[in-house]
């Protein structure tokens, strides 16, 4: 099936070279990561000959795999060969969507043993990511792969190893490692804008029904219509259950949670803006506030890691939190904390505020001299300001620095972009497997925090679980 889209991204281009950076006084003059976004946006503008195009499979065609294929097929020279899920009424969807003729399974590795396929989107329920994963690589396919790459801790070896002897490219999920935002705060870091970080505060808040995985169930949903044998093949054996079929997010028997949903996201940009490995330890939390409905994942978490010090980095504390019910509407954010300011990171967008410390002390004001006799107070205020000039006793001031994504900006795009030119091309994704599991165990560390309630430790140069 081939992609249609041909819309012209220059006017986009026009954009990104004609705003996005107000900084008056900063000392980065450049836009490094608005010529990385031109870079890229080049891509979606070359012509492909049908022998330069891939043909992809899509494996579980929910809520994702339909985002994940829409997204996919707007980058040129990709085309839809095939997509598998269990639930009849998807693959009935696929046919209404793509034509009578598109090869519909549900049966994924009839999908892997089309000869007409080179890359497959994996966007199953979290417990079939690491086994589909692994034999697609067998089968010689390039595997894009949602978060978490992997539901086990236990299984994230072996999909780096197995990616390493494919020879094939591997891409997860978290498309935010992509943005434009996003690198322009990792060269803001970089630069030193903010100091020395020592934290980071991420919020990932939603206020919906559907925000809390409460999807729309079909009414002829079975066992029958959901193959759900195949369905708990990987998991323990339960009872025909829609909502673990559904809202499988909510269930810790086949999906991770928030954790896995949510903080993947956040770990993910910050581990790709601060060049981090990974937190070393981990605690957890969370609570049943609000959705009620059988989950056995809470609706409300929080977790809290520590960061050792690297040769990229000062140590930092990050906390994380979702709230399915918050009261603010719903947020996205991650803040990074630094000696010399704050970098706030709304979506794409980030926001630089700058507070410098003056060089000099502090002395007076809530301080212990004024509990002290008045000829001490005296001594010791003729005693400072013998050793601070007047500037140096002044808190230094510096221009905030506003980075705006143009209007119409999608990392989404971005990020397949940068999986199907790694294709072609050879060059290295952002987000491969050994980045994918070094998000994805502190995340799912954090589930079994909260159930163990205790402190998890993890070594994140080898990837390897402590104690």
């Amino acid at each position: 099936m081939k992609n249609n889209n041909s819309n012209s991204r220059r006017k986009f281009l026009q954009q990104i070279g004609a705003t996005s950076l107000f900084a008056a006084a900063s000392p980065l003059s450049s836009l490094a990561a608005d010529a990385k976004a031109e870079e890229r946006i080049l891509l979606y503008d070359r012509k492909f000959s049908a022998n330069d195009a891939i043909r992809i499979g899509v494996i579980g065609y929910g809520v994702q795999g339909h985002f994940d294929l829409r997204t996919a097929l707007k980058v040129p020279g990709v085309e839809l060969a095939g997509i598998c899920d269990l639930y009849n009424g998807r693959l009935e969807n696929a046919k209404e969507q793509f034509g009578k003729d598109l090869y519909t399974t549900n049966n994924y590795k009839d999908l892997l043993d089309r000869k007409d396929i080179d890359a497959v989107l994996i966007c199953t329920t979290d417990v079939w990511h690491a086994r589909i994963t692994l034999d697609a690589l067998a089968k010689g396919k390039h595997v894009y792969c949602e978060k978490p790459m992997v539901y086990k801790i236990s299984e994230g070896h072996a999909v780096i190893e197995a990616a390493k002897k494919s020879g094939k490219v591997v891409q997860v999920g978290s498309q935010r490692v992509s943005s434009i935002g996003l690198a322009k705060a990792k060269e803001l870091i970089a630069a030193g804008e903010i100091g020395e970080l020592n934290m980071v505060n991420a919020v990932y808040d939603r206020q919906s029904s559907i925000g809390a995985w409460e999807y729309t169930i079909p009414k002829d949903a079975s066992a029958l219509t959901t193959n759900w044998d195949k369905f708990i093949e990987v998991t323990e054996k339960m009872a025909f259950d829609a909502k673990k079929f559904f809202w499988w997010r909510a269930f810790k028997e086949v999906g991770t949670g928030v954790a896995g949903d949510l903080f993947i996201h956040l770990l993910s940009g910050t581990h790709f803006m601060t060049n981090s490995k990974g937190p070393e330890n981990i605690y957890s939390t969370g609570q049943f506030s609000y959705w009620k409905d059988g989950r056995n994942l809470p609706d409300v978490m929080s977790g809290v890691m520590q960061y050792p010090k690297t040769k990229d980095h000062a140590a930092f504390l990050m906390t994380l939190q979702v709230n399915f019910i918050s009261g603010t509407g719903g947020q996205e954010q991650i803040r990074l904390i630094g000696s010399e300011g704050v970098i706030d990171v709304i979506g794409n967008n980030i926001t630089v505020k700058h507070s410098l410390m003056p060089e000099a002390p502090g002395f007076g004001g809530y301080d212990s001299l004024f509990t002290f006799s008045k000829a001490m107070q005296d001594e010791l205020q003729k005693d400072y300001d013998a050793k601070w000039t007047a500037d140096q006793k002044k808190r230094k001031t510096k221009d905030d620095i506003i980075y705006k994504a143009p209007v119409g900006y999608d990392d989404h795009l971005d990020h397949f972009a940068n999986f199907f030119d790694s294709i072609r091309t050879g060059k290295p994704v952002v987000e491969d497997a050994a980045f994918g599991f070094r998000a994805a165990a502190p995340a799912l560390s954090c589930n079994e925090s909260y159930f163990s309630k205790k402190i998890i430790s993890w070594d994140p140069v080898n990837m390897k679980l402590k104690g």
